[in-house]
């Protein structure tokens, strides 16, 4: 499965084309899907974003719900139903749809940042106070990672 790491800024322009980040698209290469599959964030104004291998993992965690089960109904729904697949061009780039541009707030740059197994496309400015937001999260909790297999 692809692994996202950093934060790039890089220009969206007035198309709503952008270029995904080299690395971003080096992790994804092995993939069925040459693109990213994005949708809006249920807890941010920013987009998540996966690659193919991904979506399909996050399919086969569905199957742990019952099939017609409203908390499966409504998951679904969020993630699938949203969803957007968003093939590359030939310069590694995605255009984003006007919708997903909207709800992100996305003006001229869209700042990708790298959360391991997925990503988040964000407007920079808002970026900036979520990481801050995050670290301090972090010292206030005192967070760590827990140890393999979810003991801590």
């Amino acid at each position: 499965m692809a692994l996202f790491l950093s934060t790039y800024i890089n220009r969206v322009d007035k198309k709503g084309r952008v270029s995904v980040p080299a690395s971003f698209r080096t992790a994804l290469a092995g993939q069925t899907f040459q693109g990213v599959v994005l949708f809006k964030s249920h807890n941010h104004p920013a987009l998540e974003g996966f690659g193919w291998a991904a979506m399909e993992e996050i399919s086969r965690r569905m199957d742990h719900f019952d099939l017609f089960s409203d908390a499966q109904d409504d998951l679904a729904t969020a993630v699938f139903g949203a969803a957007m697949q968003l093939p590359f061009d030939g310069d590694g780039r995605i255009i984003l749809p006007e919708q997903l541009i909207e709800f992100s707030g996305l003006k001229d740059q869209a700042a990708f940042v790298g959360l391991g197994t997925k990503f988040q496309i964000w407007d920079p400015g808002a970026l900036e106070k979520r990481q801050t937001e995050a670290r301090k999260s972090v010292k206030d909790q005192k967070l760590t990672l827990p140890k393999e297999g979810g003991a801590s």
